[in-house]
């Protein structure tokens, strides 16, 4: 799964407004930003740069003000790993990566089918206490321990996914995720504008409504090629955690990529617990992807004599 994760890598990068493809490598490049998490470098599966193609690589991203950065599954690329760090790139960071394909995809209940658990739950509880006055007390006990467990799991279905249309609703699910993320980026109109080219792009992304309007939680995916799919993104404004929305726009999005042929969805989690909501709807664990970059180098002043 590693080299289709990677190929993916390199068919996504190639989408970026400005492209550069140099010495095994492919860097996407947004102008609209500087970000290091938008504007980065992978390499082609089975590339086997020598020092002169990752210096290339290095001026490919310094020449446009740019930090050099690189995402990729290190198995699709052996040799690359250690290219970099020899010319002094870090690692920042190793992420599991949990794939979903449609035989594994579990979708939350629906609304209707969370309305028929719960009448059959009460219409049994309700045969239960007409039996004898002990049980009635046993059933009542049961009924309440039922109810609240229905209730919690039972929350998926208490909302509706929705794809966005409007710009303002671009601009609510912008603002949504920089919350959810805690300021990592900020809410922009390039942001918002980033979310739309998504979905005209042949991507998808979708969002939950908040009750007093606005974005509660959203994520997106990516335009499937090379057979897969990148979802990414998943947030939740903190006063909405808890409920489900993770787990419905992730699994409306999967689905989603199924109906257009994709024939598996993949992401990278940042903990046990979102670990826990991909596991729930049928993402399982595959492989690993590297994150390493180059911090520039401090210039240290020549002494003068006296």
């Amino acid at each position: 799964m590693g080299t289709n994760v990677q190929s993916f890598a390199v068919a996504n990068l190639r989408r970026r407004p400005v492209v550069v493809e140099v010495g095994g490598f492919v860097v996407g490049v947004d102008p609209s930003t500087t970000s290091p998490f938008i504007n980065y470098a992978t390499p082609l599966p089975g590339a086997r740069p020598t020092g002169r193609d990752v210096a290339a690589l290095i001026d490919a991203f310094r020449e446009r003000g740019l930090k050099p950065r690189l995402e990729f599954a290190p198995d699709a690329a052996p040799a690359v790993e250690a290219a970099l760090s020899e010319a002094g790139f870090t690692v920042e960071e190793v992420h599991e990566y949990l794939v979903c394909t449609p035989a594994t995809l579990t979708m939350p209940p629906t609304l209707g089918e969370l309305a028929s658990a719960s009448t059959s739950t009460s219409a049994s509880a309700s045969r239960s206490s007409a039996s004898t006055s002990a049980s009635a007390s046993a059933s009542a006990s049961a009924s309440g321990t039922a109810s609240a467990a229905t209730s919690a799991d039972a929350q998926y279905g208490w909302f509706r996914v929705e794809s966005p249309d409007t710009d303002a609703e671009y601009r609510a699910i912008d603002a949504a995720l920089a919350e959810a993320f805690s300021g990592v980026f900020a809410s922009s109109p390039e942001g918002a504008a980033r979310l739309r080219r998504t979905e005209d792009d042949g991507g998808a992304v979708r969002f939950v409504r908040a009750s007093e309007g606005g974005c509660a939680g959203a994520a997106m995916c990516s335009a499937p090629a090379e057979g897969t799919a990148e979802l990414a993104g998943v947030g939740t404004r903190p006063a909405f955690r808890g409920r489900g929305i993770a787990a419905a726009v992730t699994a409306a999005l999967a689905e989603t990529m199924f109906a257009r042929e994709a024939r598996s969805v993949w992401l990278e989690y940042s903990g046990d617990g979102s670990r826990r909501v991909y596991e729930r709807v049928g993402f399982r664990p595959e492989g690993t992807r590297l994150y390493m970059s180059l911090e520039p180098v401090e210039e240290v002043d020549s002494p003068t004599g006296g």
